[in-house]
């Protein structure tokens, strides 16, 4: 198992869902974080904007289905057709175990 980490645009959370949900993966969970990326925020006139608003969104999935998935991300959060600094970012990582907390049973 993988769990896909995609930082958003809080205003693309809601499309990257429904794609995600129509590409059949409705398991999800997001929260709001702030941060910045290698350009140290955006400058707006004389202020600085270090602490950029962004939505986390966590998906855990099969090793099969990473593609489908992040690329079903990549076309959904990009901003117009090119894209633009601040789009947010995709982290893959491996899932070493899983458990339902209900049962206390691992998943895998």
């Amino acid at each position: 198992m993988l769990l896909i980490r995609a930082i958003v645009l809080p205003e693309k959370k809601d499309d990257v869902l429904a794609e995600l949900s129509s590409a059949g993966f409705n398991a999800a969970t997001m929260v709001d974080v702030v941060g910045r990326g290698k350009q140290k925020g955006i400058r707006i006139g004389g202020m600085v904007y270090d602490e950029i608003p962004k939505t986390l969104i966590l998906v855990a999935i099969q090793d099969a289905d990473k593609d489908k998935v992040v690329k079903t991300i990549l076309s959904t959060a990009k901003t117009g057709s090119d894209g633009a600094f601040g789009d947010g970012k995709i982290f893959v990582s491996p899932i070493e175990e899983v458990y339902t907390i209900s049962k206390g049973a691992p998943i895998l």
